[in-house]
C-alpha cells in the first residue's frame, strides 16, 4: 500500500485537460448572464442541465454539496420497470420504465449499467400465490418485449444453486425477471460530464445564500463557495429550483409565505460482506405493495429500502436502529441468518423521496415529477426516479419551453429536436475496455491487476485510459488506495483534477465505493486528503 510519506508528491500535477480552477469558475459564473441557472446538483438537476446545454442555452448548475452527494447517491442502485407498480394497474408507466431502462443501459451507459436478474421467491403464506406471481413477471417482460428473457417460475432447487444464502424452507417456487443496476453516484458525475461537454458551467460545494431579484422577478442567486468562503452570484434570465428535498427552503426564499409543496419519504439501505457469491438478486414481497431487495452490488449485498414519512432537517437524514432492525427482519424473510449477522454491516445510508404533497401512506404515494412556477418567476422541479432521469431531464425542458413569455427566449434548439440517445461520455463495452487495459500495460514494469481492469472498465469506460496513463507515467499512482480494493491512486488524482473532487468523502463515497466497502480507512483518508491537497 502506498506510504503517507510517499502520497504527497503523487499527482501534484494535473493532466493537461484539467477543469478549470474554482476561482476561475466562480469568475466566470459572476460575469456571465445565464440563460438558465440550475440549482441543485442531484440527478434530477443534473439531467436537465444537461439537455438545456445539449439545446444551446446558457447554463449554470450548482448544488451546497458534493454532485449527487445526497438522495441522488443513497437509491437503491436500480434502473427499473418497476414490477410492484403492475400491482396499481399502471402498465403504461412500466412500459415507459422499461423504455428507459433499456434505453440507459444499452446505448446510453452501458459501461455504467449491467442487466441482473432477480429472484422473487413464493412462501407458504406469503402474500402472493405462484400463479399470480408467474403470470406478474411474464407480463413485466412482456412489457420490456421480452429483451431481458421471459419471466418464468423456477424451482426452489435450481434458485439455491445461485443464491446459496436463500431460505428454502416453505420455499413453493421461485419467479424471476430482469432488470439492470447501476452506480448512481458515477452516473450522476457522467452526467454532469456530459452537461460540461455540451456547454454548461457547473461549481459544487457552492451555497445559495440568497436569490437575486429584479423587479420582482427572480434573476440570479447570490453564492458562497464553501471551500474557500469567498462569496459570489450569478445572473440568469430564468433560475429553476431542483434541490430536491430543499425544494420548499429555496421557495421561501422566493416568498416567506409559500405553502409546503412537498412531502418526503426516507429509504435506508444496508450494505453487508457476503458470505457467498450471488448469481441473482432477491427481491421478496413484504406485503401487497412493499418489496424488499437483496442486490449483489460493488462486491457487497446491498439490503433495503425502507419508506416512512420523514419531518426532520435534510441535511441531518440518518439510518437508525430501528431501520436497521426492520431491514434485517424483512430481509430474513428470504435470507439465511449467517448472511444476517450485524457484524457484516460495513455501511448504512438514507436518502429522501420527494413526494407531492398530500395524505396517505408513503408507499402507495405516486412516484411523479411536480414542477410549479413561485410568485418570481421561479421554477421548482421535484420528484421523479432514477430510471427515467433522461426523460425527466426532456420534460422538465417541454415545461421551460412552453413558459408564457419564453423567458429563455426562443434562439435555441427545441429538446424534442435533440438525439433521443445521446450516450454519456466513456461509453464502450467494459469487457473490450478490460481487455484492452490488460494487453496494453507498460512495457517496463508490471501490468495492471486483472480486478483494476475489469473495475476501471466499469466505473469509467473508455475514459480508463486516461486513468492507466497516468498510473504508467508515475509508478506510485498505479498502487492500490487500499490492499482489499482494485482501486488505484492515479483514480483519487482524476477525480481531483477531471470530476470536481473537492473532499475526502467526494473520492471515497462517490467518485469510488471505499467507504461503502469499509475500506475507508484513517490511513486511506489522509492519504486521499493529502493528495486533494495539491
Amino acid at each position: 500500500m502506498t506510504t503517507l510519506q510517499s502520497v504527497p508528491a503523487l499527482g501534484t500535477h494535473p493532466a493537461s485537460g484539467s477543469l478549470p480552477s474554482r476561482a476561475e469558475t466562480r469568475e466566470q459564473l459572476s460575469k456571465a448572464t445565464y440563460d438558465l441557472l440550475v440549482i441543485g446538483g442531484g440527478i434530477l438537476g443534473i439531467s436537465t442541465a444537461w439537455h438545456a446545454a445539449q439545446s444551446g442555452l446558457r447554463v449554470a448548475l450548482v448544488d451546497a454539496g458534493d454532485f449527487a452527494g445526497a438522495t441522488s447517491s443513497a437509491s437503491s442502485k436500480l434502473l427499473h420497470g418497476g414490477l410492484r407498480y403492475l400491482q396499481t394497474g399502471a402498465v403504461k408507466l412500466v412500459a415507459e420504465n422499461h423504455f428507459e431502462r433499456r434505453a440507459v443501459s444499452r446505448q446510453v451507459a452501458p459501461h455504467l449499467a449491467n442487466p441482473l436478474t432477480f429472484y422473487l421467491p413464493v412462501y407458504k403464506g406469503g402474500p402472493h400465490g405462484a400463479a399470480k406471481l408467474g403470470a406478474g413477471v411474464f407480463a413485466y417482460s412482456a412489457l420490456s418485449a421480452f429483451g431481458d428473457g421471459v419471466g418464468h417460475l423456477l424451482s426452489p432447487a435450481k434458485a439455491a444453486q445461485d443464491v446459496p444464502e436463500l431460505r428454502t424452507d416453505n420455499l413453493k417456487a421461485v419467479a424471476v425477471y430482469g432488470d439492470d443496476q447501476m452506480n448512481d453516484a458515477r452516473m450522476a458525475l457522467m452526467t454532469v460530464r456530459a452537461a460540461v461537454d455540451a456547454g454548461a458551467t457547473v461549481l459544487n460545494h457552492a451555497e445559495v445564500t440568497g436569490l437575486r431579484f429584479t423587479r420582482g422577478r427572480v434573476t440570479g442567486a447570490e453564492l458562497k463557495d464553501r471551500t474557500s468562503g469567498d462569496e459570489f452570484g450569478v445572473t440568469a434570465r430564468l433560475v429553476l429550483n431542483a434541490t430536491g428535498p430543499w425544494v420548499d427552503h429555496l421557495r421561501k426564499m422566493e416568498d416567506p409565505n409559500a405553502a409546503p409543496s412537498i412531502r418526503l419519504s426516507k429509504g435506508a439501505h444496508l450494505v453487508l460482506k457476503r458470505t457467498s457469491p450471488w448469481k441473482a438478486a432477491l427481491a421478496t414481497p413484504i406485503d401487497k405493495y412493499r418489496i424488499t431487495f437483496a442486490l449483489p452490488w460493488e462486491d457487497m449485498l446491498l439490503l433495503g429500502t425502507t419508506d416512512e414519512e420523514y419531518e426532520g432537517d435534510p441535511g441531518q437524514v440518518e439510518v437508525t436502529e430501528k431501520d436497521t432492525a426492520q431491514i434485517l427482519d424483512e430481509a430474513a424473510f428470504s435470507i439465511r441468518d449467517q448472511q444476517l449477522s450485524r457484524d457484516l454491516i460495513t455501511y448504512a445510508f438514507a436518502g429522501l423521496r420527494v413526494l407531492p404533497g398530500g395524505p396517505g401512506d408513503t408507499s402507495k404515494a405516486k412516484r411523479e415529477t411536480v414542477v410549479t412556477e413561485g410568485r418570481g418567476g421561479m421554477l421548482s422541479v421535484a420528484g421523479g426516479k432514477w430510471t427515467t432521469f433522461r426523460h425527466i431531464g426532456r420534460t422538465v425542458m417541454k415545461k421551460l419551453e412552453q413558459l408564457p413569455g419564453h423567458p429563455l427566449g426562443e434562439d435555441y434548439e427545441s429538446v424534442s429536436t435533440l438525439p433521443k440517445r445521446l450516450p454519456l461520455p466513456g461509453i464502450a463495452n467494459p469487457n473490450a475496455v478490460a481487455h484492452r487495459l490488460l494487453v496494453d500495460g507498460p512495457a517496463p514494469g508490471p501490468r495492471m491487476a486483472a480486478d483494476t481492469a475489469k473495475h476501471l472498465a466499469t466505473h469509467y469506460g473508455s475514459l480508463s485510459f486516461d486513468i492507466a496513463r497516468m498510473a504508467n507515467e508515475n509508478p506510485e499512482l498505479a498502487e492500490r488506495v487500499h490492499p482489499d480494493a482494485p482501486e488505484i491512486w492515479a483514480q483519487v488524482a482524476y477525480a481531483r483534477d477531471h470530476e470536481w473532487a473537492e473532499t475526502a468523502d467526494d473520492v471515497l463515497r462517490r467518485r469510488t465505493t471505499l467507504t461503502i466497502r469499509g475500506l475507508a480507512t484513517d490511513e486511506v483518508r489522509a492519504g486521499v486528503e493529502s493528495m486533494l491537497r495539491k
